[in-house]
């Protein structure tokens, strides 16, 4: 009986903390007025050098994110990238990344 409320728990803990980790678009919409001087409001880079944002698969906009914050990510932009990045909290990179991912390409 231990054992099936001790499962029980667990599972609830995990759900509790993948409904946390969960972007909120219109969250993101809020916290990309320094991305959008890049990348654009909108998804769409402001210059040729600046990748489009807008449609981006969400993980992977999370993991590039946390990347850059972690130091990881070298070359091309991450010397301009990664002090915004260092400055963003979990929460904070998941709901850039919910918003994005939401925009049509």
């Amino acid at each position: 009986m231990k054992s099936l409320l001790a499962l029980a728990l667990l599972g609830s803990s995990l759900f509790a903390v993948g409904a946390q980790a969960a972007g909120d678009p219109a969250a993101g919409e809020g916290k990309v007025a320094v991305c959008a001087a890049c990348h654009g409001a909108d998804g769409q880079a402001t210059a040729p050098i600046y990748p489009n944002l807008a449609g981006q698969n969400a993980e992977y906009l999370v993991s590039s994110l946390k990347a850059y914050r972690a130091g990881d990510r070298a070359g091309g932009m991450s010397a301009m990238m990664t002090p915004q990045a260092q400055a963003l909290s979990d929460q904070d990179i998941a709901d850039i990344a919910a918003y994005y991912s939401s925009l049509e390409p």
